[in-house]
């Protein structure tokens, strides 16, 4: 009888790990278990030109809807998953079926960090993760709407960037006391703050939430030092926390994510994992990367090890961001950086922060900068050394120094 695999999700993991199978003649069945009612599809568009409604919907599918079937993959939609037992090598799922399982792959992902304020629940706010949700603040962009954006990461300033360039007007409003807090140094966060500003946003950091107001629809918003805020819609953008729960529950070990090891096993023999659920080591340090470079990757090496030829987890991290004209590419993790070397003038809108720790480069933000981002994957992978001035001098070819 065939192996009988089972994958839990609708991303992009659990799209790749399948595609990867099947391109490497995996001979047993395969089911996959997704809890929205379309095939696995783009996330990072949804922010962008899904937003912009630039790109139709059946464009954001990774694989069109006739691929399971051509592969032999067994595609339940709308099917929530609610608990796994790992003894029994059982899935049960919120309508009452179970799924036996020879092998199965987590690919669960990760849901929005929810803002526990009065008024959060009120008609107009939003958060902006799946389809249904930005058909539903789509639905809302009413002429002359007044847009509220909580949270200056990666959705929040995205969002910002469509609404502006579509005419709303569009309030950012940032706990922190800047933008992109945990995605760059804040010499880069300086530059995409003054970008926003330019364009029209009205960005405010160190605004803290403390209630959407309004009767039953949202009209305002008011933070911790008592300022308020008029908007007709509200998209709160916030981060997001990995969804562990039915790992959790089944006795699997996780610490802010499902732990795997470089060959994306979890604590069950039976079981992999992949994608943003998951928590590995990089570099010594255990992370947990919100990335389409890290599921599609990890998703091959959980693949991988599903059909027995083991490839550890390999990829340097790294991120992109469009935003107006801006094409943000980061390679590496800044974090614990004590020196940043900018190349370029960023006046230009085109340049690059190099990230050292003790004379070692661990990052690379590149905005407009394609060569030099090239280039920063070689170098960071290499764990190189060099010097400052060297980063610093523009006429210097870092193709040389990345060999």
């Amino acid at each position: 009888m065939a192996e009988q695999l089972v994958v839990v999700g609708g991303g992009q993991a659990a799209a790749q790990a399948v595609q990867t199978l099947r391109q490497h003649n995996y001979p047993g069945a395969i089911t996959l278990l997704a809890d929205e009612p379309h095939a696995p599809y783009q996330r990072p568009p949804l922010s962008k030109k899904y937003l912009a409604g630039e790109l139709p919907r059946e464009r954001l599918l990774l694989r069109p809807a006739t691929f399971y079937a051509e592969k032999s993959v067994t595609l339940e939609l709308g099917c929530r998953v609610t608990e796994l037992e790992l003894a029994a090598r059982r899935v049960r799922t919120a309508d009452g079926r179970t799924f036996d399982y020879d092998r199965l792959l987590l690919a669960t992902g990760s849901r929005p960090r929810r803002l526990d304020v009065p008024g959060v629940a009120l008609r107009g706010v939003h958060y902006l993760r799946t389809i249904a949700d930005v058909d539903g603040i789509v639905a809302e962009l009413t002429a002359g709407a007044r847009v509220a954006l909580i949270g200056a990461g990666f959705i929040g300033l995205e969002a910002a960037a469509v609404l502006r360039h579509r005419g709303f007007s569009v309030t950012v409003l940032e706990a922190f006391d800047r933008v992109l807090g945990r995605a760059v140094g804040a010499e880069v966060a300086q530059f995409y703050a003054d970008c926003h500003r330019a364009a029209g946003v009205d960005l405010h950091c160190g605004a803290s939430v403390r209630a959407f107001v309004g009767s039953e629809r949202v009209a305002g918003i008011e933070t911790a030092d008592g300022r308020r805020f008029a908007c007709d819609v509200a998209i709160i953008g916030i981060g997001v926390v990995p969804n562990v729960e039915l790992a959790a529950a089944a006795g699997l070990k996780c610490e802010n994510g499902i732990v795997v090891d470089q060959l994306a096993r979890t604590t069950d023999a039976h079981v992999v994992a992949a994608g943003d659920c998951t928590n590995h080591t990089i570099g010594g340090r255990q992370v947990r990367l919100e990335s389409v470079p890290n599921a599609v990757h990890q998703a091959k090496v959980a693949a991988g090890t599903l059909l027995g030829t083991l490839a550890p987890y390999s990829e340097v991290p790294w991120f992109w961001s469009d935003q107006y004209d801006l094409k943000l590419q980061i390679v590496g993790l800044s974090h614990g950086y004590d020196e940043v070397v900018l190349r370029g003038d960023p006046a230009t809108r085109s340049f690059a922060a190099f990230y050292l720790r003790s004379g070692e480069l661990v990052a690379v933000d590149a905005i407009n900068s394609p060569r030099e981002f090239a280039h920063a994957k070689k170098l960071v992978a290499a764990r190189a050394r060099i010097a400052p001035e060297l980063l610093r001098d523009a006429s210097v070819d870092l193709g040389t120094v990345a060999g």
